[in-house]
């Protein structure tokens, strides 16, 4: 009898209360909202700290896709050239690409071509004392005083086309302590065997890297002499004929690329040149490695749009007698809509910059070798869509709010 009089009286409580409805305004909406964050704070942290492991997760892969693909292209993007000459059926593969002094010659009388310089790519090392393992260096050939030789920070450039110097980029003086006027030993392979050639640092360039590895220039003719091979070849008086894999050109008129370009291709045969971010765009590896990242980051931010949801509508979930009573009052959905918003906003934006802040200390921590690099527009980017993912994960559970019945959220509906 009791409990048919209780529910009687519910009944008839929103009638009651029809022509003056309770308005909850915004200030109070908002108080309520960190009210029950303050009142709850270990399951609201746990929220957020979901969250800053999403947004860690996040920038990690945005700060690795953009430190990998400047290894990649660094050097290539840097360059103090417009265009880059491969071998035409090379496919725009720098290792597979190959060119004489002869091509760069005629490259050189094409009108519109200021200076061309051949460059050519391999492999070396640094032997690192006290046990360390050994430096991986790109070992890069250029035409001293032409482009493909970097501007140097300190010291000078290449000066002999035989001098056995070099110049180191800003990576390999970081990692190794070497400065202009040290000896710089590589360790190349000639046939089976370890050669140890000593060169003299006559200056540093800025960071340079090729391939994921800091970079070197020597001479072309040092280049030939260093590089890794399969058969000694023995050093005379004359230039050997030195095989580079690609040139770079630089124009009067910097400009006018995409023309000149065509007009190389159609007076050099057996040529093809393209612009540099067209180089660096095929360089082995960049294009699937970037694509690849870029999923990883698109899923990930998926995932969190998924989890953030689910945690927002549970934890809604637990509270449908409360927001009963607070329409069973009379409160506005309206009211309880914007206080939800607040709720998850605060939370959202909380974990995101908790996971900000965790990223960057972590960040500098990491030894110089690891190929992360944080850029403002990525970082950017990803901490809009991050602040986006959270309210649009809660809609789900706006929605719960929304339909919650007085009279069901209180277990009195028959």
């Amino acid at each position: 009898m009791v409990t048919d009089t209780i529910q009687n009286q519910v009944r008839t409580l929103p009638r009651n209360i029809k022509k003056r409805r309770v308005q909850i305004g915004l200030p109070v909406s908002i108080h309520l909202a960190l009210k029950e964050i303050w009142r709850n704070k270990g399951r609201f942290f746990l929220i957020s700290s979901v969250v800053a492991l999403i947004t860690l997760l996040v920038l990690f892969i945005a700060g690795l896709t953009e430190g990998l693909g400047q290894g990649n292209r660094e050097y290539i993007e840097n360059l103090n050239a417009q265009l880059v000459v491969y071998q035409d059926k090379a496919d725009l593969s720098i290792p597979t690409s190959r060119m004489s002094l002869a091509t760069v010659r005629q490259l050189r009388q094409v009108e519109g071509v200021e200076a061309v310089g051949a460059v050519a790519f391999s492999n070396v090392s640094i032997p690192l004392p006290g046990g360390k393992p050994p430096l991986k260096i790109s070992l890069i050939g250029v035409l001293p005083g032409e482009p493909g030789e970097p501007v140097v920070n300190q010291g000078q450039g290449l000066r002999s086309k035989r001098a056995d110097e070099t110049v180191i980029d800003a990576g390999v003086a970081q990692r190794t302590g070497l400065k202009v006027g040290d000896v710089l030993t590589v360790r190349s392979t000639v046939g089976s065997k370890e050669q140890l050639y000593d060169l003299r640092i006559v200056g540093i360039a800025p960071s340079s890297q090729y391939f994921i590895a800091p970079s070197i220039f020597v001479p072309y003719i040092t280049w030939d002499k260093v590089r890794p091979q399969p058969l000694a070849t023995s050093q005379t008086g004359e230039d050997p004929d030195v095989s580079f894999n690609v040139a770079a050109v630089r124009l009067n008129n910097t400009a006018d690329a995409k023309a000149m370009s065509k007009t190389i291709n159609n007076s050099v045969k057996e040529i093809i040149a393209v612009d540099l971010q067209t180089a660096y765009e095929n360089t082995p590896g960049y294009s699937a490695q970037q694509s690849t990242l870029g999923l990883m980051r698109i899923f990930t931010l998926l995932i969190g749009l998924l989890v953030i949801g689910g945690f927002f509508r549970i934890q809604t979930m637990q509270k449908v007698a409360q927001i009963g009573v607070l329409k069973a009052i009379g409160t506005s959905s309206a009211s309880i809509a914007f206080s939800s918003i607040v709720q998850i906003f605060s939370v959202n934006s909380f974990g995101v910059v908790f996971g900000a802040l965790l990223t960057f200390g972590l960040a500098l921590g990491l030894p110089s070798a690891v190929p992360i690099r944080f850029v403002g527009s990525a970082i950017a980017s990803s901490l809009i869509a991050l602040l986006v993912i959270g309210p649009i994960g809660g809609l789900a559970s706006i929605q719960v709010l929304l339909k919650a019945e007085p009279l069901r959220a209180l277990g009195l509906a028959s």
